[in-house]
């Protein structure tokens, strides 16, 4: 069994996928876009180009994605995206650049259990946290 988070985005998901591959060197493994979606499928105007189902990868862990249909996009709550850095440096690099043109709601630094935690929303409305877990 796999367990995969899957994201929803309000149709920018095609830019957010950019922006992972950018930024934490995820890789976009499949795109599929509404317009190539079967007949039976009515496409809402302006939605042709607009991601269906995206599959990424982030140092070969999963994540899913999609443009929500218009009018059932939700924003995120109630979780976040963990990512686990070794590195503490390389861990506020990711960091800082997750939270550009988002939302800092814990700024990263040392903590009692790590050596360096942080929270944030990106610009696509995603809530991350960033650890690098203490030397045990």
């Amino acid at each position: 069994m796999q367990v995969n988070p899957y994201l929803s985005y309000d149709g920018n998901c095609g830019a957010a996928l950019k922006f992972y591959e950018k930024v934490l060197g995820a890789r976009i493994e499949e795109t599929f876009p509404y317009g190539e979606g079967n007949a039976e499928m009515q496409t809402p105007p302006g939605w042709k180009d607009k991601v269906m189902h995206a599959r990424l990868t982030i140092d070969g862990e999963i994540i899913m994605a999609s443009d929500a249909p218009p009018g059932h996009f939700q924003k995120p709550q109630g979780f976040h995206v963990a990512l686990q850095v070794e590195d503490p440096t390389e861990a506020e690099r990711r960091f800082t650049a997750l939270s550009e043109g988002g939302a800092v709601t814990m700024p990263f630094g040392k903590t009692f259990f790590s050596n360096g935690f942080g929270m944030c929303v990106d610009q696509f409305g995603i809530p991350w946290m960033v650890n690098c877990p203490a030397q045990m």
